[in-house]
């Protein structure tokens, strides 16, 4: 995991690699979740690079685990970036 601040909002987050190999920016802050696979409308991403379909919570004793929440999904700056392949492509 390495740190940095989003250069759209200057907001700081932090790079988790993927299982696939990927770098995915994720918002600084850990938060607890609770596992929701097949329901879930939010996303995190474990600190070990897993992506999982879950609800955030502010209760410790409710929670499944600890996290962080992709980047994208606050970031206001977020579509004025382009995934490589866009920018290749």
């Amino acid at each position: 995991m390495r740190a940095s601040t989003c250069k759209g909002c200057g907001a700081a987050i932090v790079w988790i690699r993927t299982p696939g190999g990927k770098s995915m920016p994720c918002d600084a802050t850990p938060r607890y979740y609770i596992e929701k696979p097949r329901s879930g409308s939010k996303k995190i991403v474990t600190p070990n690079g897993e992506v999982i379909s879950c609800e955030y919570t502010e209760d410790p004793h409710k929670a499944t685990g600890t996290g962080f929440a992709p980047h994208w999904g606050g970031c206001r700056a977020a579509g004025s970036f382009k995934s490589r392949e866009e920018h290749n492509g």
